[in-house]
Formats: structure tokens, C-alpha cells, sequence
């Protein structure tokens, strides 16, 4: 059965994404899986691998290293970049995801990085016997193993931060939390708001996420970008530059949340106290009467 591009959108569109999926990937990508979503062989794994294939064409030319194979290089790596987007579009509206999936297209997306900064590098390296080559394809490497690792510690780090927090709360309907959280929130201050929450209300709302240098922009940088320009060295400076600016920028976040979750942890435990004490409170039996007089102290007898 065909679907519409607006199902495929609100069935597998992200609520927010990296700003480079958003708008040169997701148009393109939409449009393909709406083609092969009736075909239930065309599985995400499929996918995945046939990403992978193009990826190793992106390698070959870019092993080649000359101007216009460096072109058709990039020009397969953004392909073989939608065809993986596409996997988990797949997943979501056939629901044929699976966890062996998961971690192929982790796997496979990592090997083709790797061995197409081997092959960028490299083939530039043989082209131009220029040393400082092979330190980039060092350094493109290291970044981009760098914000996975970062990305992925950061996270465990936050979830364990919140689940000792959710521990100690007392179960809450949704609905009601929604409703609380909303009249709790801050009353915007009148007159116009920040340039800062006017720009983020506006990336949120065309789904672009607020990190506006990640690890997909970063890719793409290095191995779209420079190679389609001829400028390999100098892109890819600039790229790994705004990489380390924003992981910075996170992981000061991060400390910041860190420094503040004793006392969170703290005020978390003492309201759990508080709500356990009375419950835990011995029972202290009512005083019995003395013969012939009521519980109120009336003599039963005149």
C-alpha cells in the first residue's frame, strides 16, 4: 500500500534534527522511501548495507584524489549518507527496525568514515606529497571517535543524574505533570523576548535543533564540502574547529549539571523523608474510658 509524503513526515520524521538532515537530506530521503516502502524485502538492514556500497564508491574516488573524482566522491557520500537516513525512516514506518539493526548501522557507519578519511587523506597525500595530510586524516579521525565517545558518556552520565532524581519522586500521571510543569514555568517577561529564545523557538519549530555543529555537520564538512570545493586542509580545520567549540559548549553543560545535582539529589531525598515519616509513624492507641464514663468524659450514670 502507498503512503503519503505526509504520513512518511509525521511517522518518521524526528521532532528536532541536525540542520543539515533537515534541509539536504530529509526532502530527498522522504520522497525515496515513499518508492521502496511497499517492497517489505527492502528491510533497514538492506538499506544499511547498500549505504555501505556507496560508500565504498565515495572511497575509490576519493582514493583517486583528482579534482573530479573528489567531486563525484562527496556527490556518493551525501547519497550513501540519505540511503542511511533512510534505513531508520524504514524502521519506524514498517516497524522492521531491530536491535541487531541498531548496532549494524553504528557499526558500518563508523568503518565508512574511517576508511573514506583513510581514503580522502590518503589519495590528497599521494596526489600532492604533502605531509600535513596525513596529520588531518589523524586528526578527522580522532574528532570524530572523540564526539561518539563524548556524545554517548555524556548521556549515560545525564540518565544516571535522572533516574537517582526519578527514584525518589512519587509516581505522577502525565497528564497532571504536563499540566503542573506548564503553570510552574517562568511567565515570559513582557515585551519582546531574547534574541536567544527567539532563535531557538525558530530553529525548533522547522525541527533544527539548537546544537548547530554536530557530528553529522562535521562529516559533512569534511567530506562533501572541502572535497567539492578543493579545499580539503582548509575545511576541514574550520570543520573540526566548530566540532571542539560545540562538544565544549556540551560539556560545560554538563559540568554545570553535575555541580548542581548534589543539592538537587539533597532536596529529592529530604522531600522522599518527608513524604515517607507519616506513614512510617507508629499508631498510638486511643486512651480506654474509665468505667462508667463515655469517650467524651460524660458519666454514663447520674
Amino acid at each position: 500500500m502507498k503512503v503519503t509524503l505526509q504520513e512518511i513526515r509525521e511517522r518518521t520524521y524526528k521532532p528536532v534534527d541536525a540542520w543539515w538532515t533537515v534541509l539536504l537530506v530529509d526532502p530527498l530521503a522522504s520522497r525515496l522511501v515513499r518508492l521502496v516502502a511497499p517492497y517489505r524485502w527492502i528491510t533497514p538492514n538492506v538499506l544499511t548495507l547498500f549505504a555501505t556500497v556507496i560508500g565504498v564508491g565515495a572511497m575509490v574516488f576519493f582514493a583517486i584524489g583528482d579534482r573530479w573524482a573528489l567531486a563525484a566522491g562527496a556527490l556518493l557520500f551525501h547519497l550513501s549518507f540519505v540511503v542511511d537516513c533512510m534505513d531508520g525512516k524504514i524502521a519506524r514506518l514498517n516497524g522492521t527496525g531491530t536491535i541487531f539493526g541498531q548496532w549494524l548501522d553504528f557499526v558500518l557507519d563508523r568503518v565508512r568514515v574511517f576508511f573514506c578519511a583513510v581514503a580522502l587523506f590518503g589519495g590528497q597525500y599521494v596526489q600532492t606529497d604533502n605531509v600535513a595530510y596525513l596529520w588531518m586524516m589523524s586528526v578527522a579521525v580522532f574528532l570524530d571517535l572523540f564526539r561518539y565517545l563524548n556524545g554517548q558518556q555524556m548521556a549515560k552520565v545525564r540518565r544516571f543524574m535522572r533516574e537517582q532524581i526519578e527514584a525518589l519522586q512519587p509516581p505522577r500521571d502525565p497528564a497532571a505533570a504536563t499540566a503542573t510543569a506548564a503553570e510552574d514555568a517562568p511567565a515570559a517577561p513582557a515585551g519582546a523576548t531574547s534574541l536567544r529564545r527567539r532563535v531557538g523557538n525558530t530553529l525548533r519549530r522547522n525541527r533544527i535543533r539548537t546544537h548547530l555543529f554536530s557530528g553529522i555537520e562535521y562529516e559533512m564538512f569534511v567530506f562533501i564540502v572541502g572535497p567539492l570545493l578543493g579545499l580539503v586542509i582548509p575545511v576541514t580545520i574550520l570543520a573540526g574547529a566548530g566540532l571542539l567549540a560545540f562538544e565544549m559548549f556540551l560539556i560545560l553543560r554538563l559540568l554545570r549539571a553535575c555541580q548542581q545535582h548534589p543539592a538537587r539529589l539533597a532536596a529529592a531525598e529530604a522531600a522522599f523523608a518527608a513524604r515517607q515519616a507519616p506513614s512510617e509513624a507508629p499508631l498510638v492507641p486511643a486512651e480506654m474510658p474509665a468505667p462508667g464514663v463515655t469517650p467524651t468524659g460524660v458519666p454514663t450514670t447520674v
